[in-house]
């Protein structure tokens, strides 16, 4: 059947319907409506309804909405023939075969498709896109994070062996009283004294800290010996 769209673009459907006369009314249904009663009582019937169903749909929907378009012919087609009087046919079947778009909108379908395919692939390009971005990010944050802890770490090692020092030489300090540095420097002294007797063209320069004094004592020239004190 060729009918026309809802823009009146014409439309090629194809479609099969099955039937049988009924045994029960047929001498009546030969009577009325002759031999050829196939082609008063079927025919015009499936194609107004054909007609009237195609109508509502542009070309383009035709084939996305195919098993609906195929239920309101059948609906259609079946209440048609069972509201003749007498029940002259038994519908057995109709079937939609095949709707045949024409070329333009074929090719419309096409680029829409076409143009949907690249939507779909640009979407999914950018999604992966992100999700790369993404997975960076977090390894990028990650790596950061780490070099924080690391850093804190470092940080917090150092401060705990400074610390660690300073309680040290403060423990030291508290143990070292005049009495301890007096002994300390006597023994010292004692110890060079020991070594001048020893090596009698020994030179020796001491500079201890604290209140002993510089001792510079040249042995090779007697005249010159001499003992210069200063307090540090």
């Amino acid at each position: 059947l060729s009918v026309l769209d809802s823009r009146n673009l014409p439309v090629s459907i194809d479609i099969t319907v099955q039937y049988r006369l009924n045994e029960a009314t047929a001498p009546n249904t030969i009577a009325e409506w002759g031999f050829l009663w196939e082609d008063k009582i079927i025919d015009p019937r499936v194609k107004d309804v054909v007609r009237s169903v195609i109508g509502n749909y542009a070309a383009e929907e035709l084939p996305t909405k195919r098993d609906e378009i195929a239920k309101s012919i059948d609906d259609g087609i079946r209440k048609n023939i069972e509201a003749l009087p007498n029940s002259p046919v038994d519908l057995l079947a109709v079937q939609l075969r095949e709707i045949i778009l024409p070329a333009k909108v074929k090719e419309q379908i096409e680029r829409v498709q076409i143009a949907k395919q690249e939507a779909e692939r640009t979407k999914y390009e950018v999604e992966r896109a992100n999700q790369e971005a993404l997975k960076k990010a977090a390894l990028a944050k990650g790596n950061a994070d780490a070099v924080k802890i690391e850093a804190q770490g470092r940080a917090d090692a150092a401060k705990i062996e400074a610390d660690a020092q300073a309680y040290a030489n403060k423990e030291i300090a508290k143990s070292l009283d005049a009495n301890l540095l007096s002994l300390k420097q006597i023994e010292t002294q004692a110890k060079f004294n020991e070594a001048l007797r020893e090596n009698s063209d020994a030179k020796i320069f001491l500079t201890p800290g604290g209140a002993v004094p510089n001792i510079w004592v040249d042995t090779k020239d007697k005249a010159k010996q001499s003992a210069i004190e200063r307090e540090n």
